[in-house]
């Protein structure tokens, strides 16, 4: 039961305060991390200089985290406070609704502007459907690296499990790029999310399912969910855009280089309303898992 109400608690506190503004732990591990990369990047031995980068940075965090949960007096606190600044949920949704007012404003390079914090792809050129596709598109892959797989990793392994995941994951954000300077050094870190995001990954493409149009984003998850480069986004996108009737997806360009991506999902091209209803989906899945949680709390208790 008390994993159950750290959630809720985590969650309520995501709610109320939304993701802080200066000083986030994760803002600096970043920093921490693009310093630690020019010291260890090589061409040389670049994926055995990643694996130690990787443990440098991971490793001392994550055992921090399990020490702490020992001291009594603060062990709930510090699982509180871990979680809260692990999952991004209003954050995400306040990205994806500044979205959505841009457009609804007519204001395409407002909506080019706010929909850049979200994605890591070009957005200069992209039109009313292509930017509205991309905000639809991140929230709910970021459902799952952000909101979903972090609860799923503390009620599984606890702070040090919520730790373990959200760095690796904002490690595989930075390094995990097939192209030349990142295709070894950032390889370890990619595994390893891949890893670490296989099941998170699932039971949040269930969880879409579940909320919406669930025979369309059963299908769409059977037949495109293996398409994407990244095991784990491909089923959750694909199950997402079809449980709300959308298609999204398609070729996108990154650092001035066209890539050839699958479309996703099944339906109409998403606008500005659809941006606020991906936004919801991941906000009633939140609700499902917490009472989930909440129900196998009091079953077992």
């Amino acid at each position: 039961m008390q994993t159950a109400l750290v959630c809720l608690t985590a969650v309520l506190l995501d709610l109320w305060l939304g993701e802080p503004q200066r000083g986030h732990p994760l803002a600096g591990f970043g920093r921490w991390a693009t310093r630690v990369e020019h010291r260890l990047h090589g061409s040389r031995f670049a994926r055995s200089r990643g694996v130690l980068a990787l443990l440098v940075l991971v490793v001392p965090p994550v055992a921090v985290a399990g020490l702490l949960v020992l001291i009594e007096p603060v062990a709930l606190l510090v699982e509180v406070l871990l979680v809260y600044l692990a999952i991004g949920a209003t954050s995400l949704i306040q990205h994806g609704r500044a979205v959505a007012m841009a457009l609804q404003a007519d204001d395409l390079p407002a909506a080019r502007r706010s929909v850049q914090w979200m994605v890591s792809r070009d957005t200069a050129d992209l039109d009313r459907e292509g930017v509205a596709a991309a905000a639809v598109e991140s929230q709910l892959e970021n459902g799952n690296d952000a909101v979903f797989g972090a609860l799923f990793w503390f009620v599984l392994l606890g702070a040090p499990g919520v730790v373990l995941f959200r760095l690796v994951n904002t490690l595989d954000a930075m390094w995990g790029y097939r192209n030349e300077r990142y295709g070894g050094f950032g390889w370890a870190a990619a595994r390893l999310d891949d890893v670490l995001g296989w099941i998170p990954a699932r039971l949040t493409a269930l969880t879409y399912l579940l909320l919406g149009e669930g025979r369309t984003a059963a299908r769409c998850w059977w037949r495109q969910g293996g398409r994407a480069e990244s095991p784990n986004a491909g089923p959750v996108i694909a199950a997402g855009a079809g449980s709300l009737g959308l298609q999204v997806g398609g070729d996108a360009v990154y650092a001035g280089e066209v890539r050839r991506r699958p479309l996703f999902g099944e339906g109409f091209m998403p606008g500005a309303r659809d941006i606020l209803r991906a936004g919801r989906l991941v906000q009633h899945g939140v609700w499902l898992w917490l009472g989930t949680l909440l129900a196998g709390g009091l079953l077992f208790v």
